[in-house]
């Protein structure tokens, strides 16, 4: 809901950075892994209680999230590319919710166990919907410059961004945040499994 607003007020930012790791050779596919690796270090962080490290962690990640796809669009985006950004998106918010099942089962395990099963309807949705807008030659004219054309919702980038840095800086809380959060991703998949099916039903456009 929020990513149309946030993607405008970052965007200059991460292309002037972009420019400059461009013209030293790094490529938006190293990027990429890099910010996950970078971002998968804040699951050992959570489970240990470092949630103060795994907060700064995970907006690293965010931050190289979005320098790989600026750098992508100042050299060649590539399907590849595309692939690996949103495949390990997915693990990464999935691991990091986990972390905090495994910080404190008892207190933490079923609103984790939740939220992960909502990602599942979020997620699939999102793909799902992709593959067939591509089959269908449909463009985002919101998010031209994504690799995919998905549908939106309440829960996008950056509502997960501020969830799970709520969960990090007040990890007491973490149930709560994560229950709220998942009803928030049940209304997103809904909104995208309606609106999805009633855009699909219509006729594919002729070329």
């Amino acid at each position: 809901m929020l990513d149309r607003w946030t993607l405008q007020w970052i965007k200059p930012p991460l292309a002037q950075t972009a420019k400059r790791l461009v013209n030293r050779g790094v490529t938006a596919d190293q990027v990429t892994i890099s910010g996950f690796m970078v971002g998968m270090a804040a699951v050992p962080a959570i489970a240990l209680g470092h949630t103060g490290a795994a907060a700064v962690l995970i907006l690293a990640n965010r931050i190289m999230d979005g320098l790989d796809g600026a750098i992508a669009r100042q050299t060649e985006a590539t399907d590849r590319g595309a692939y690996l950004d949103i495949v390990l998106d997915f693990i990464f918010y999935s691991a990091v919710v986990f972390a905090f099942a495994l910080a404190d089962p008892a207190q933490n395990a079923l609103a984790a166990s939740a939220l992960i099963f909502s990602f599942m309807g979020t997620g699939s949705t999102f793909l799902a919907f992709a593959i067939l807008a591509e089959r269908r030659k449909l463009q985002s004219m919101q998010y031209p410059s994504k690799g995919f054309y998905y549908l939106n919702g309440l829960a996008e980038g950056t509502e997960t961004i501020l969830f799970l840095l709520a969960m990090c800086l007040i990890p007491t809380h973490f149930a709560t945040i994560a229950w709220v959060f998942f009803a928030i991703c049940v209304v997103t998949t809904v909104t995208r499994v309606i609106g999805g099916a009633h855009t699909l039903a219509q006729p594919p456009i002729e070329n």
